[in-house]
């Protein structure tokens, strides 16, 4: 089973494809290069992997490149943890960028060396105005800026003062380098931006070689032209920035002018994806890590055991577009669903378990059953499902008083062991105040395999035989938040609707043909969900600890054992 296989191979045609496909037929183009730039700030989530899939998957399509780019222009936010966590999520998710990892930060002297040029050319200078002042003179979306005091300095003022900004002359945030544009623009992204900072912060991989550092908009665009990237695919909040843009490099002698495309981003019902909020989660406690299984992260969403394919199935399906993609989770989940459908081999477990008692169980007479992994994949194998005279079966299969319709267990009642006998409830033993305590049940021994004589028995239940059974812990995954848009009320806190059920651990039991199994491994527990051994806890053959997935569509799925 290749983990890496889509469900659904056709792509879905959108403005995009029709971009690049006009560029490759005009000759525009003659292959095409995409870049995913995140900034390794914190781990990435489900909309950073609508992101991976779309300029990954275009350069797959069209049989061209895309590169690896990090921002790393922000040195006290960033890490190498978080670096290295991106570049596994992205081969996780069956991708592979072109050629070595890139870094903005591989461009820090050619894009200083371009800032030089921009301040001989009248177009950059040094500004002392304070961020307060700043912000006061750059005006309103309904009024224009005013031109800084600092704006009409000489060339060589300010190349005097840019260089020695670089040598650490100034203190931090004394001085910025700023584009000369329009401070009456409607456009506030070119009233004159910030294009250097100072900032005496230790850098992941230049360390302290560099006090000063370029902001994203003029580093992104000129990373792009020196990659000879030649479709900038970005989300839609950046449409704004895209005049700012094509003006640096309309600007500067750059190898290239690549084209800036925007496209909506991924807002996930019952989820934030706001990588302030989500590390609020994890310095809090909250959740247990990045990789938390309820987290929309890529690394939290492997972990629960959500797979590369069905994920890239979900960005396929959702598409791509400039209009609001508001997607309710049950689309995620029924692409997890999907997937692990076909791949996911079928046991059984009892996550909330019932003693039974087989009252007329007999060595040598009541006989065990060979059951396949997959009704539709023989090619998976089968294993024995051993009997014997104590069982378990699941609390909720078992109803003292069962309404109307009921199919499973309750006193007098029949019903049928999946892969094995049909049984009778004969006896209820409960405790002083009336709870259950185990229930004795008789076999009817002619029913292995055949359906039994004169009656027809509806009900299908899943079981274990208590000797052979497995210990295992299973941790039942619910929505991390109760409210679908848990960031979207004004007079709320966004923590206000956390889930408190959002994880309940059980101690259960599973059959013992898993034992080995290694982590990250996906099984079918029958009637109740797919699940998928824990990448960190589990310990083949020590420790089995089983994560949820996802639910079955059909929990009570009826059938003949």
């Amino acid at each position: 089973m290749n983990d890496h296989a889509t469900v659904s191979t056709a792509p879905v045609q959108h403005f995009i494809r029709s971009i690049i496909e006009n560029d490759l037929d005009s000759g525009k183009h003659s292959g095409i290069a995409t870049r995913f730039p995140p900034e390794p700030n914190g781990y990435l989530h489900i909309g950073h992997a609508k992101s991976i899939c779309l300029n990954f998957g275009l350069a797959e399509d069209y049989r061209g490149v895309c590169n690896l780019r990090f921002d790393d222009t922000n040195p006290e936010k960033e890490s190498e943890e978080y670096a290295l966590s991106i570049q596994e999520d992205v081969c996780w998710l069956g991708f592979q960028w072109n050629g070595p990892v890139r870094w903005a930060s591989d461009y820090f002297q050619a894009l200083y060396d371009y800032a030089e040029i921009l301040i001989e050319k009248g177009l950059a200078y040094v500004d002392d105005l304070t961020a307060e002042a700043m912000r006061e003179y750059r005006g309103t979306l309904t009024q224009p800026g005013r031109d800084s005091p600092c704006r009409d300095r000489s060339a060589a003022d300010n190349l005097d003062l840019f260089r020695r900004m670089k040598a650490g002359e100034f203190a931090d945030g004394s001085r910025t380098l700023r584009l000369k544009i329009d401070m009456a623009s409607p456009n506030i992204n070119l009233r004159d931006p910030v294009i250097y900072r100072i900032k005496r912060a230790h850098h992941i991989r230049t360390g302290d070689t560099w006090v000063i550092y370029p902001m994203y908009d003029y580093t992104h665009c000129i990373s792009d032209a020196l990659e000879n990237i030649t479709h900038s695919l970005c989300t839609l909040e950046f449409e704004d920035h895209r005049p700012l843009y094509d003006w640096v490099l309309d600007q500067l002698p750059v190898p290239s002018h690549p084209r800036q495309i925007e496209f909506s981003r991924l807002e996930l019902h019952y989820t934030v994806t706001s990588k302030r909020k989500l590390n609020q989660l994890v310095t809090q406690g909250l959740v247990s890590g990045w990789d938390d299984p309820r987290m929309p992260t890529i690394h939290g969403m492997r972990r629960r055991g959500y797979t590369p394919a069905g994920i890239r199935e979900f960005a396929r399906r959702i598409g791509i577009s400039k209009s609001e993609n508001v997607i309710d989770m049950a689309v995620l989940e029924g692409c997890i669903r999907e997937d692990l459908e076909a791949k996911a081999p079928r046991v059984m477990a009892v996550v909330n378990p019932l003693k039974v008692v087989l009252t007329n169980y007999q060595d040598g007479v009541t006989s065990a059953r060979n059951a396949g992994f997959h009704p539709n994949h023989p090619e998976f194998g089968e294993r024995e499902v051993p009997i014997g005279r104590e069982i378990w079966v699941e609390q909720d299969d078992f109803s003292a008083t069962p309404p109307p319709g009921w199919q499973r267990l309750s006193p007098g009642g029949e019903v049928r062991l999946r892969y094995s006998y049909v049984i009778k409830c004969e006896e209820v033993v409960t405790d002083a105040v009336g709870n259950v305590l185990e229930l004795r049940c008789s076999i009817d021994h002619d029913t292995l395999g055949k359906n039994p004589q004169g009656r027809k028995v509806k009900g299908v239940i899943h079981w274990l035989a208590a000797e052979h059974a497995r210990p295992v812990e299973v941790r039942l995954y619910e929505r991390l938040f109760s409210d679908a848009e848990p960031d979207g009320h004004k007079d709320r806190d966004f923590l206000d609707f956390l889930n408190p059920d959002s994880l309940r651990v059980v101690q259960g039991w599973i059959e013992a043909s898993v034992s080995n199994a290694a982590p990250e491994t996906h099984y079918q527990f029958e009637r109740l969900g797919y699940f998928c051994t824990d990448r960190v806890d589990h310990r083949p053959g020590e420790r089995l600890v089983f994560n949820r997935a996802v639910g079955l569509k059909d929990i009570w799925a009826k059938g003949q054992g």
